[in-house]
């Protein structure tokens, strides 16, 4: 019996998803490891697998990875970021193959899984910490509503498109701004690629840790993005009349915001260990996932 175990998280809506993850798991089986299929929301097309049906089956929990040395994710960001959190929940790594569109937590794409697998199976692979958030709701009376901690970003969004959210941002309990706003970000810079660019937030490189504010849509003089200290704390009051939202972790987590509750943010006691194969610079990522335009760059004079 093998001592080492691997979690296999596929996106199971796509046939050559599919395809790419039985390779995998055939790869990973002829060299002694064994396999633990995630069989998410669909576990039917899994069920149906001539070859995935083959391997134990596991639901959403932190049960699924127990014993394994690692996590390896073939599918898209959203496919990441829900086996991001059973990594959290393990204290494990966490690898992804980009089998999607931008994929920008991926590692690696699609055409080099191969040896990515290769790398997994001969442990040449290093481990680089990535920042998380925790994060708590609490009511108009300081109760506690719920709480969580998120990889890439916690979105407060308003729930009645016919209104605004009416906030107050504090930072380090002190009051910075109040917005009339469609709701607000909170961003690791893991995050800061995804939904807070898409809001106007700036790209904040992985090695720094910081927390990014972005509001989104706000009707205010000062609605900049801010990036804030990793020590620091952030709360984001919500008015007493104003509507109700909803804090959305990673895209997935949901928290209910009634109004006059109140959100506070700080840096997550636990990171991500998050898997790296080879020493390409973030500049290059950055470059390669959003197509960015580089011609005529002459590089430095040595």
């Amino acid at each position: 019996m093998t001592d080492r175990r691997v979690l296999l998280v596929p996106h199971t809506g796509r046939r050559p998803n599919l395809a790419a993850a039985a390779e995998a798991a055939r790869l990973l089986e002829d060299s002694g490891i064994e396999v633990r299929v995630l069989a998410g929301d669909r576990p039917e097309s899994l069920i149906k697998h001539p070859v995935l049906g083959s391997f134990p089956r596991f639901g959403h929990s932190t049960e699924a990875a127990e014993g394994c040395e690692l996590i390896l994710v073939l599918g898209g960001d959203g496919t990441f970021l829900r086996a991001a959190d059973i990594a959290h929940a393990n204290d494990l790594p966490v690898l992804g193959i980009n089998m999607g569109h931008v994929g920008f937590l991926a590692e690696w794409e699609q055409d080099s899984m191969t040896e990515a697998i290769t790398r997994v199976i001969d442990r040449s692979w290093r481990v680089e910490d990535r920042m998380t958030l925790e994060i708590t709701v609490t009511d108009v009376d300081g109760k506690l509503i719920g709480d969580g901690w998120a990889l890439n970003e916690l979105s407060l969004e308003n729930l009645n498109r016919r209104g605004v959210l009416d906030v107050v941002l504090e930072v380090d309990e002190r009051p910075v701004s109040s917005y009339g706003c469609d709701g607000v970000l909170v961003s690791t810079p893991t995050g800061s690629t995804a939904y807070a660019f898409s809001a106007g937030g700036p790209v904040l490189w992985p090695e720094l840790d910081a927390m990014l504010v972005v509001p989104n849509n706000a009707h205010a003089l000062f609605d900049r993005p801010l990036v804030v200290s990793p020590f620091s704390s952030i709360a984001v009051e919500t008015g007493a009349t104003t509507t109700p939202a909803e804090a959305i972790l990673d895209g997935f987590k949901r928290l209910q915001v009634p109004p006059g509750s109140r959100v506070e943010v700080k840096r997550g006691p636990q990171p991500v260990r998050w898997v790296r194969l080879d020493e390409v610079p973030f500049a290059d990522r950055l470059v390669h996932k959003f197509r960015l335009p580089v011609t005529g760059w002459r590089g430095p004079r040595k």
